[in-house]
């Protein structure tokens, strides 16, 4: 699993993070109606980081949560670092290499600080494109 898939899931995947939606009816399609399941293209790997969910997460929310919870004094809000530890993933350098990696980061991994801000923020942006509801505050 993807470090950023990590990072997702622990977000996600939290009893909190829904945001309510209002109801609405929904009826079962038949079989004859259903589309033909889309398939990735021949060599490309179907990647569960840029997986959409099928509702909106309210991540600030979330984070604020288990912060509550957390007897640690995390900045979560600026701090990559925090951020993983908030959620149990390993932070150490080695492993935010790998995520400046994954993520597509091209300056250099032995500028750890401009690294890290860069992760937070980019982080951020990809929790909002997959679904996640994050303020203006915590991606600008």
């Amino acid at each position: 699993m993807s470090i950023f898939s990590a990072i997702k899931d622990a977000i996600f995947g939290h009893k909190t993070a829904e945001t309510p939606r209002t109801a609405t009816p929904t009826t079962p399609a038949t079989p004859a109606a259903k589309a033909p399941a889309a398939t990735p293209a021949a060599g490309i790997p179907a990647s569960p980081a840029n997986a959409k969910w099928e509702r909106e997460v309210d991540v600030e929310m979330v984070l604020e949560s288990m912060a509550s919870k957390n007897p640690q004094q995390l900045n979560w809000r600026t701090s990559i670092v925090d951020l993983m530890k908030l959620l149990g993933i390993d932070s150490s350098l080695a492993n935010r290499k790998s995520l400046a990696r994954e993520l597509g980061y091209t300056g250099s991994t032995d500028d750890s600080a401009t690294m890290n801000v860069w992760l937070h923020k980019r982080v951020m942006e990809e929790l909002q494109k997959n679904g996640g509801k994050v303020p203006a505050s915590l991606v600008a």
